[in-house]
């Protein structure tokens, strides 16, 4: 959906459906996956894909520090950025800009995503 401002803004899901802290796995309307994450009340979120092996981060664990851990090869990545920052991955996630409007969560694709 389009939102007058350039931008083409998705409403992924309800925040009351994203712990705080937690993860939650959602599609956008093309099939790409998008990993929410919640913590202290602040909304991220990173492409629900590992860069070293494809597998879904939102079946991970998200860490006290604000990372989110790959539960096959325990990559983990930065939550905010994607910025990986233990291995074996060593390429960021794609992240997506995030708004929250009263109970709806928001995700804006990155440039250069999937999403045509």
């Amino acid at each position: 959906m389009s939102r007058g401002d350039g931008d083409v803004v998705y409403d992924v899901a309800p925040l009351s459906d994203l712990p705080d802290p937690g993860l939650l796995g959602v599609s956008l309307p093309s099939g790409e996956r998008v990993c929410l994450i919640r913590r202290g009340g602040r909304v991220t979120a990173l492409r629900d894909e590992c860069t070293h092996q494809g597998m879904p981060l939102s079946a991970g664990e998200l860490h006290d520090d604000g990372t989110v851990e790959c539960p096959w090869h325990g990559a983990r990545f930065d939550g905010a950025t994607g910025e990986p920052r233990r291995g074996p991955a060593e390429v960021p996630v794609a992240t997506f800009d995030v708004r929250v409007e009263g109970d709806r969560v928001l995700v804006v694709p990155p440039s250069g995503s999937r999403i045509r």
